[in-house]
């Protein structure tokens, strides 16, 4: 067969990239053709995303791409984010980070108003403050002019499609990030907005993945998972059903693909979340703050002139003392931008630890600790969804990271398959070339990307050490509150 091309959008909290995907019939062939960063820029002290400067950098992608005569577009970002429309279709205000300050006080404000039980039954999204309800939530509280002329809702990516297409309307997977989808109807959650105040006309129709949204200078605009967890998930190469994931980068995300959303008691008090995925399928998932805390960490090294590279720190972290100091990374303190090796120091002293000093102790910190909470996230979705696991796959640019993947199967007791590295592009790719008739479907796509070639395998090492170390992991909490 003809080989054919499609272009995959992907932004990610620290760049985003244009990417060219060469399908042969067998493998999938990427090429960059654009990189950029997503740079953060603070106005009257409120965080915002430059979405102008993405918008203008994705234009210079695709111009790059048009020579290879691309039979579509696909568009993945972060989750949570969102522009607001007026009745003109312009962008009302610049859409502000998720790690901006205005929602610290909005999950008491949404409780005081509507039972955190009704919540998630309603939405069965994992309570974490910078959810798009906490953000809607603080334009109500703040009396926010924008609401009263805000006619449509776009969410991160689909905010970008319709700049492309002229579209008005959110993909499901995006559309579940919100903690405004109700998932048992399939429809926006609009008795809990009306409950809260938020305006639930501007909430456009939700599409599927794979939906033809239009086209930008003569290239059809598809849907992939606009999540880019989702569209990351979407290329596990796997040929079973009883593994579980984490999609590792920025964020961590663990856990498993489901066939519908779960919306027990149990998932409630595990503050497990359900998001949607491609064809048919749930993630049902936590998040676990990632190696955000070690690209704060080298920052802040870097501020004080100690630059490292990402290689350079896991080979300081390597002759490190192993299980010397963990810590929660989910901790509140590790969500906002700061000081991290101090954070870290503070916690593990607050805690009875001998508080890391080298940074190669304070990165061997970071990972193990990151391992210990895969663990514990691991534990808790396989309990409530009442599923065995055999495998973990991860996939994504933490991959990257040989001695995290080391660290996770010493710490879960599974064996670890990583890649594909490039995970969200290839999902993003694959329900294009679905959407497009290359590939028959979804168990086939997944084969395609089982032969990239670059998956490996660790298997477990010192498990009885690790186990002791997660008893200790466990404990920190309780000792946090004696």
């Amino acid at each position: 067969m003809d080989k054919k091309t499609v272009l995959a959008v992907d932004l990610g909290a620290e760049s985003g990239r244009v990417m060219a995907v060469h399908f042969d019939g067998s493998r999938l062939h990427l090429e960059e053709l654009h990189r950029f960063p997503n740079t953060t820029v603070t106005v009257n002290s409120t965080l915002h995303w430059n979405f102008l400067r993405l918008w203008d950098d994705i234009q210079t992608g695709i111009a790059k791409g048009k020579a290879l005569n691309p039979a579509s577009i696909g568009v993945d970002t972060w989750g949570v984010d969102f522009g607001l429309l007026d009745r003109q279709g312009n962008l009302i205000g610049n859409p502000v980070h998720y790690r901006d300050g205005r929602t610290a006080q909005m999950m008491a404000s949404a409780f005081a108003k509507v039972p955190k039980a009704h919540i998630f039954a309603q939405t069965g999204v994992q309570f974490m403050s910078i959810n798009t309800l906490y953000q809607m939530l603080s334009l109500v509280a703040s009396g926010s002019p924008q609401l009263q002329i805000a006619e449509t809702f776009l969410t991160a990516p689909d905010l970008l499609n319709y700049w492309l297409t002229g579209a008005k309307v959110c993909e499901f997977s995006i559309a579940t990030t919100t903690q405004l989808f109700n998932p048992t109807s399939g429809t926006w959650a609009t008795g809990l907005m009306d409950h809260l105040g938020i305006p639930s006309h501007i909430f456009p129709e939700i599409v599927p993945p794979g939906t033809r949204l239009g086209s930008y200078d003569g290239i059809p605009v598809i849907a992939p998972a606009c999540h880019d967890t989702g569209s990351a998930v979407a290329a596990v190469p796997t040929a079973t059903q009883d593994f579980a994931y984490i999609s590792s980068g920025t964020w961590s995300l663990v856990g498993l693909e489901v066939p519908q959303p779960i919306l027990t008691p149990e998932a409630l008090a595990a503050n497990i979340t359900n998001e949607g995925g491609v064809y048919g399928t749930y993630r049902l998932l936590k998040n676990v703050i990632g190696l955000w805390i070690l690209q704060q960490c080298r920052a802040i090294w870097a501020t004080n002139g100690q630059e490292y590279s990402y290689g350079e720190l896991v080979q300081l972290a390597e002759q490190a003392k192993p299980l010397a100091a963990i810590f929660n990374p989910n901790d509140p303190i590790f969500l906002q931008p700061g000081d991290y090796p101090q954070y870290i120091r503070d916690f593990c002293q607050r805690t009875g630890q001998p508080a890391p000093q080298t940074v190669g102790a304070v990165v061997r910190s970071v990972l193990e600790s990151l391992a210990l909470a895969y663990r514990e996230v691991l534990e808790q979705v396989t309990a409530v969804a009442k599923q065995t696991v055999s495998v973990l796959h991860i996939v994504g640019g933490g991959t990257q990271n040989r001695l995290l993947n080391q660290l996770t199967a010493n710490a879960t007791g599974l064996p670890v398959v990583t890649g594909p590295i490039e995970a969200t592009v290839m999902g993003n790719a694959l329900v294009q070339l679905i959407t497009l008739g290359e590939i028959g479907d979804w168990a086939q796509a997944r084969q395609v990307v089982a032969r990239t070639g670059e998956l490996q395998t660790y298997e477990p090492q010192d498990t009885a050490v690790w186990n002791e170390a997660y008893g200790r992991y466990k404990r920190l909490d309780d000792f946090r509150n004696t």
